[in-house]
């Protein structure tokens, strides 16, 4: 679950206007840190009961925020031809993080 954390954090940073990494981000990497996101709410369903469970609820709240506040809604699901779950889920099942975009798109054209 750690590294589940960290990917999200990742991206989060990634997507804040501050960041100024030259490396390169491929679309892929953002749907699959999107359905890391999508396994973190699986785990955190169960987690928020035992020891801890609330730590890193509020971790994960903050993260949110600050995807947030990154991101733009995408009400046209403009990315969906390319970014997609990977799990079935009927579209109004998705967490938010699949109906929103990037306020500065992280790859190339």
């Amino acid at each position: 679950m750690a590294h589940r954390f960290a990917s999200w954090e990742r991206l989060v940073r990634r997507l804040e206007p501050d960041w100024l990494a030259e490396d390169l981000y491929m679309e892929v990497e953002y749907n699959n840190d999107l359905d890391s996101r999508d396994s973190l709410s699986d785990v955190m369903s169960v987690l928020v009961e035992e020891e801890g469970g609330q730590k890193l609820s509020q971790l994960l709240e903050c993260l949110d925020a600050r995807f947030h506040a990154a991101t733009a809604p995408d009400p046209d699901l403009s990315l969906r031809p390319w970014i997609r779950p990977t799990k079935d889920r009927p579209e109004e099942e998705l967490g938010e993080w699949w109906k929103r975009k990037p306020v500065r798109v992280l790859w190339a054209d």
